[in-house]
Parts: structure tokens; C-alpha cells; sequence
């Protein structure tokens, strides 16, 4: 029998509205923002709920992303889903420590809070990411490290999405001159992301330095299933190695489509994206169409998977 695996989505899904219907029909999703507001000193149910300028400031945006993420996975968990492990895009890491029980909701909070402080801070302007569609990953981190060698200017993969789009990060014009060669390489297109910092490069390693000081302070405990880390690709089944992999992760590219591979060749075969917006179960039908991906963003796709069985 197949394993089930459930997936969080990373920052850029989110969306006014999000969770607000899991809030009303789950007593469980309700005390999940009322935690984080209390955490936070934010009014997390208006940031998540209400139309407003700040959800999509990193500063903001990674809080409301996870607190709606863990409100949906307690309303999941209620209603008896379960899995047999994790993995998260990034920020959606988070989301996955939560279902393992490695960290409590609280600390979770706690380190998110700061994690889009320092990721907002840490290189304020003259950085840039860009999305470059067909083209396989190795050839677009060749490019990218000869332009970076030639300029010496910082530019590098950030993320490895799934088979003809990878995502490139580092200082606006060196991501340019890549997205330029790029182009001349063969990619159909690079189209520049709307983010508010070279996210997963080495300009980030001062945020990643800070949150270090914040996981310090946070209980980690071992997983009660393994998750899987952006960062190896590879399974993480206890506590010791999970601050060192959440600092890195921040300046790391993040290993997306190889940590799918990893666990389908394992045996899993169902996933469940668990959070706003579909993008992971999109990624899915590009690595790999035979596995069965489901969604769940609002009450009725919860609904129509229960019925399901």
C-alpha cells in the first residue's frame, strides 16, 4: 500500500480571505490564530481575512502563510486524514515541522515572526529573483555560476520547482545578464518575480545568522513522522540536525523537485497540499503526472476529499 505525504506551500500563495472559512466550521483553525495573534501582538485574523496592504510584505506575509497552513492541518487532522510524512516549499517548511510535531505552534509563530523580519531586512533593494521556464536545472546553475564568476556579482538557483522551471536570485543585475544568456541558451522565457529580496542566495546570510539566535531558544523535538528538508533533499528523522537546516534553508537553494523524487521512490504516492493557492499540486503534475496530488485551500476541498474515502 502507497504512503501519503502531506505538502505546504511556500510564500507568494497567499491571499485576502484565506482560512477565514476553516476559522468559521473549525473550533481547532479559530484557536490557531488567536495563538498566533497572541504570539505575534498582530491581529492575525484581520492580516489573514481582510483586505490590507501588509499580506504581502515578507514581514507579514510569512506569518499569516503558516498560521493559515497549521488552522487548515488542525481542521485536516479532525477530521482524520493523516499521513505518513512531510515536506514544505520553503517557508512551508514551517508548516511541515508543525505536522511532525517538531517545534510547538507557539514557537513556530514565535521563529516565522522574526524569519520575515530578518528575510525583509536583511538586503532591502537591489535584489531580484526571475522564473526561467524550459530549461532543466544544471544548465541554468551553469549559467548562472559563469556569470557569477565573470562579473563577481552574486546570482545562483533558488529553487528547483519541478522539470522546466527553476528560479534564479541574487543582485538585480546580475540576475538580468543570467536571464539574458539564459534566453540565448534556450530558455522560452524568464520572467522577473515580484519578491521584496534575492531570496535563497548568500546576500540573505545575515537573516540567517539571526534566525540561528531565534531557533536557540525554541524546543525541537524528534519528528513523530520524518519530514523531508529543502535543503539535502533528504529525510530528517531527528531534532539534532533541524536549527542548522532552518538557517541554511534561508540562504540555500531549495531542493524541491528532488525532495518529490526522493519520496515517491519510496513508495509515496498520494500528496496532499495542505495551505493557499494550488502551486505545489501544479509542480506535481510536472515531476511526476502518475502520483495522485489533492489539494486542500478551503472547507469544500476538504469536503470532497473526505468523500473520496
Amino acid at each position: 500500500m502507497g504512503k501519503t505525504a502531506f505538502l505546504f506551500p511556500g510564500q507568494g500563495a497567499q491571499y485576502a480571505g484565506m482560512g477565514a472559512d476553516f476559522c468559521e466550521r473549525y473550533r481547532e483553525a479559530g484557536e490557531v490564530y488567536d495563538k498566533a495573534s497572541k504570539i505575534t501582538g498582530l491581529d492575525i485574523r484581520a492580516l489573514c481575512f481582510e483586505k490590507n496592504e501588509k499580506l504581502d510584505l515578507t514581514e507579514y506575509t510569512q506569518i499569516a502563510m503558516v498560521a493559515t497552513e497549521i488552522a487548515i492541518l488542525k481542521a485536516v487532522l479532525k477530521e482524520g486524514i493523516r499521513a505518513d510524512l512531510a515536506a514544505g516549499l520553503s517557508l512551508g517548511e514551517y508548516g511541515a515541522l508543525g505536522a511532525c510535531g517538531v517545534m510547538k505552534d507557539e514557537d513556530i509563530f514565535r521563529v516565522v515572526r522574526k524569519r520575515g523580519i530578518y528575510m525583509q531586512n536583511a538586503y532591502p533593494a537591489g535584489g531580484g529573483m526571475t522564473a526561467v521556464l524550459g530549461m532543466e536545472g544544471d544548465s541554468v546553475a551553469a549559467i548562472c555560476e559563469s556569470v557569477a564568476r565573470e562579473s563577481g556579482r552574486v546570482v545562483s538557483v533558488a529553487n528547483y520547482n519541478c522539470p522546466g522551471q527553476i528560479v534564479i536570485t541574487g543582485e538585480k543585475d546580475a540576475v538580468d545578464q543570467a536571464a539574458a544568456k539564459l534566453t540565448e541558451a534556450g530558455a522560452k522565457r524568464c520572467i522577473p518575480l515580484k519578491v521584496s529580496g534575492p531570496f535563497h542566495s548568500e546576500l540573505l546570510k545575515t537573516a540567517s545568522e539571526e534566525l540561528e539566535k531565534e531557533l536557540d531558544k525554541a524546543d525541537i523535538a524528534d519528528p513523530v513522522m520524518p519530514y523531508v528538508t529543502n535543503v539535502t533533499a533528504d529525510y530528517v528523522r531527528e531534532g539534532a540536525p533541524v536549527r542548522e537546516l532552518l538557517a541554511r534553508q534561508i540562504y540555500s537553494p531549495v531542493k524541491w523537485q528532488q525532495s518529490i523524487e526522493r519520496m515517491a521512490s519510496d513508495g509515496v504516492d498520494t500528496f496532499i497540499e495542505i495551505g493557499p493557492g494550488k502551486t505545489l499540486t501544479g509542480f506535481m503534475k510536472k515531476i511526476d503526472p502518475s502520483l495522485k496530488a489533492y489539494h486542500i485551500g478551503n472547507v469544500e476541498e476538504l469536503q470532497e476529499l473526505l468523500k473520496q474515502g
